[in-house]
């Protein structure tokens, strides 16, 4: 594909992953059973409550997290590589990490020597995941909005706002369910910024998305979601950031236990389509599996662009479907980009119903 801007990588091949680079291989699971893979390690502490200052964590050391942990503004956790955070799944708490406006993560592990955030319960759903708030924009009314998890604040103008680096980072059994409305996702970003590095990281066997952008500008490289119960890649609220290397994978029902739904959810604000700033992100070199079942892949709709190039979508009984008057528009007139798109089944288009 012709370069579309630097963020991205040439790559002379189909889809996310060349026969000659496997760039998921030795930190990210495909079936096998996740979990803490520093069993043998006494916890060094358990992260708890709110962080007001900056705080490092050792490298290779095994924490436990019970309840939520606010890392507040001003504040950065760094996360070295090779630590293990696991959530008490069973007590009685709602363990997520969250970050707010104006604080920032900084998790970086190497291919070698990931981070893995787990739980004690090796099932989808046992704890909440990452949150991060961050100030760039958001189309919802009043440009501002609060977190489905946490109830933090996020929005506002400044869409190169930095909010830490993910790297290496592989999520596992994430998607608790609050209540019927509101369940959490493996990584969630809430009007984050492209000053945020996002780059190799996995949700493992979530039981709602992998990842879902509400709003935002943050690009993301090699990222990775498997058998995610809802959608694994979602994204609402005006999101325009830019995205490489992307896999999507969906166990069997039969094997895996539960169904899952799409493999890109893709509104633009699903209460007004037609809200700006319009999502629009730039992908491109997408692999995207599904489990087999008669729902989508790509499902555009609610009035969101896209650009999508080189992208190989199969096992879905609708691998690309168009939905809204506004996103069949955009394509139709050009604002909107499919290219190098290889489906196994046609596209379905259904307008304005």
């Amino acid at each position: 594909m012709p370069s579309v801007n630097s963020f991205f990588t040439a790559a002379a091949y189909q889809g996310a992953v060349s026969a000659d680079n496997n760039w998921t291989a030795g930190w990210t699971l495909t079936t096998e059973e996740g979990g803490d893979n520093k069993a043998d390690q006494e916890a060094v502490e358990t992260l708890t409550g709110t962080l007001s200052e900056d705080k490092t964590l050792e490298a290779n050391k095994k924490y436990m997290l019970s309840g939520d942990y606010i890392v507040e503004t001003g504040a950065t956790l760094t996360i070295p590589e090779g630590v293990t955070i696991v959530a008490e799944a069973d007590d009685d708490k709602v363990d997520y990490i969250l970050i707010q406006q104006g604080a920032k993560i900084v998790a970086e592990g190497t291919a070698e020597n990931p981070i893995v955030m787990t739980a004690t319960k090796k099932e989808a759903g046992a704890w909440g995941g990452i949150h991060i708030c961050g100030k760039a924009h958001s189309n919802v009314e009043g440009g501002t909005g609060k977190s489905e998890i946490g109830d933090a604040t996020y929005g506002g103008n400044d869409d190169a706002d930095n909010s830490g680096v993910l790297k290496y980072l592989r999520i596992e059994y994430s998607g608790y369910a609050f209540d019927s409305e509101h369940e959490a996702n493996g990584f969630t970003f809430y009007g984050v910024g492209n000053g945020t590095t996002i780059e190799y990281c996995q949700a493992y066997k979530g039981s709602d998305d992998g990842f879902e952008f509400f709003g935002g500008s943050v690009n993301v490289k090699n990222v990775i979601a498997v058998s995610c119960s809802d959608d694994s890649f979602d994204w609402t609220e005006g999101w325009n950031g830019n995205g490489q290397f992307m896999v999507a994978y969906q166990e069997a029902e039969e094997s895996l236990g539960y169904d899952c739904d799409c493999l890109m959810e893709c509104d633009n604000n699903g209460d007004n389509f037609a809200a700006t700033p319009v999502a629009h992100p730039t992908l491109a070199n997408l692999t995207l599996i599904g489990n087999g079942g008669s729902k989508q892949g790509i499902r555009l709709r609610a009035g969101t662009q896209a650009s999508i190039y080189n992208a190989l979508v199969a096992g879905k009984g609708m691998c690309l479907t168009t939905e809204t008057a506004e996103t069949e528009d955009a394509l139709v007139e050009g604002t909107s980009v499919l290219n190098y798109i290889t489906l196994a089944t046609d596209i379905t288009c259904k307008g304005a119903e």
